[in-house]
């Protein structure tokens, strides 16, 4: 869900590139892992939408990836795909460093001998990382969508609406239960009303006609053009 960004070394080659964490204790400022080895952003928003997302990738089961998602034609494994390297590409806009190595609107759902988890999470720690290292008190920071500059919670919000939104397609596709919350689909639900409609029909469908009794994860999940309800049979 980004525009192009430069490409750099490709991603899909394996485990997280040394330097992209570190090991000390505690859960939330700066550059500080949420458990060993796991980075937080400092960023609510961002970093539990990327716990969702990891969670989903982690529970995939092993003939899990070839499955059919919400996202139209594309597979567990693309969508995979899709998502890490947008995670890429907002890291890439906060730090100038090269973006994904592959056009994240082509995945190719081909991952032979790459660990899926460890694929995922090289793209969460670059995105962390640069989130952490954001001023919160800089009126704007850039950003690959439109307008490309967002206000720091926005833009880290929009990161955030990118991975849990790919979570939730891959928890659904697999049989998982939902990966969303109400507490975080309402901050997700705002910052998608900012950014998506310049978006669709790219990077999201059509919005659905909201119905009575949904709660705010259907509210979020029909703007963004998924029926709540969706499942694999």
């Amino acid at each position: 869900m980004l525009d192009k960004v430069p490409a750099g070394p490709d991603p899909s080659a394996g485990p997280a590139q040394a330097g992209h964490t570190h090991h000390c204790h505690g859960t939330t400022k700066g550059n500080c892992p949420m458990s060993d080895g796991i980075l937080s952003s400092g960023w609510d928003v961002l970093d539990a939408s990327h716990e969702a997302l990891r969670t989903a990738v982690r529970a995939v089961p092993t003939d899990g990836w070839r499955l059919p998602t919400p996202c139209a034609a594309w597979t567990v494994t693309q969508v995979l795909q899709h998502a890490v390297g947008d995670q890429i590409g907002y890291a890439a806009a906060l730090t100038g460093e090269p973006g994904p190595a592959f056009d994240p609107f082509a995945p190719s759902g081909e991952m032979e001998g790459a660990d899926p988890a460890a694929f995922l999470e090289d793209a969460l720690a670059r995105a962390a990382k640069a989130w952490a290292g954001v001023d919160r008190d800089v009126a704007e920071v850039p950003t690959p969508v439109p307008p490309h500059r967002l206000s720091p919670w926005s833009g880290s919000a929009a990161c955030g609406l990118d991975a849990a939104v790919h979570a939730w397609d891959i928890a659904v596709a697999t049989g998982q239960p939902s990966p969303l919350t109400p507490e975080l689909a309402r901050p997700l639900l705002k910052i998608a009303r900012e950014i998506v409609e310049p978006l669709r029909p790219r990077a999201y469908t059509a919005a659905l006609t909201p119905e009575p009794g949904d709660d705010d994860v259907a509210a979020l999940l029909r703007y963004l053009g998924r029926d709540p309800r969706w499942s694999v049979s």
